[in-house]
């Protein structure tokens, strides 16, 4: 499998399942991550259109690198994520949280597979965006979710009462990924985790929570399937790293 070593982390090029089986256990503090919902549509036909059209505005068509393994149906959707689930459970030490990013249509099959991978489940948060795209005559689509489940019995790391909604929108400019998340919203999550901590992500796209770790003084794990992405996030990162050190 390829690797990249970095200051504060490593970066798998591959597949998820498959990288994450080769690791050892008991090595991660936080599993948080933003898989390809499989979702944007009400039926296989519609969900298997190219995620660039399920999940952009009609005439904001920036191109992005393609989107790998978006076009899974429900079944496989569940099956799929409980055994890269049961992987991260492995992978976590007794106490870790694992926040797993999700639409509305995929809420209920992914904390189903959050439970059968081993995972407590401790509660869902709510990611509130106010720049969402409207829809006409009925309800805005302005929010995406955050499962909590938690190994075995959940560790306080901080002093802080964490919110259970977070309010940010994510900025056109700095979206590198189709589906990317606000690097702010990511660092706030992260303090679910201790100081230090090790950081898995198994689905990193274009690199926000390796970038939030790096800002927060914590380490990754990340590993992605396309090609393209992992050198984008790669080359996010070194750049990164390099203005900390200047």
């Amino acid at each position: 499998m390829a690797q990249q070593l970095f200051d504060n982390g490593t970066l798998y090029q591959g597949d998820a399942l498959s990288i994450l089986r080769e690791l050892p256990g008991d090595v991660v503090d936080l599993v948080l991550t933003d898989p390809p919902y499989s979702s944007g549509g009400l039926n296989l036909s519609a969900r298997q259109v190219n995620p660039a059209a399920k999940y952009q505005n009609t005439g904001t068509r920036r191109v992005y690198p393609p989107m790998l393994g978006d076009l899974k149906d429900q079944r496989s959707f569940v099956m799929w994520a409980s055994l890269w689930l049961g992987e991260c459970w492995r992978l976590a030490r007794a106490g870790a949280s694992c926040l797993v990013f999700s639409d509305w249509r995929q809420l209920p099959a992914l904390t189903d597979a959050i439970q059968a991978a081993g995972w407590a489940w401790k509660g869902i948060i709510v990611w509130h965006k106010p720049n969402a795209r409207p829809s006409l005559g009925s309800f805005r689509h302005d929010a995406e979710f955050v499962i909590h489940g938690v190994k075995d019995r959940m560790q306080t790391h901080s002093h802080q009462c964490l919110p259970g909604v977070f309010t940010y929108a994510m900025d056109p400019r700095q979206k590198v990924h189709l589906t990317a998340k606000p690097v702010r919203l990511v660092k706030d999550l992260l303090a679910v985790s201790p100081e230090g901590a090790t950081v898995l992500d198994p689905f990193l796209g274009g690199g926000t929570t390796a970038m939030a770790c790096l800002e927060t003084g914590r380490r990754f794990i990340g590993v992605e399937l396309s090609t393209e992405y992992a050198a984008l996030a790669a080359a996010r990162i070194r750049a990164a790293e390099e203005a900390l050190k200047n």
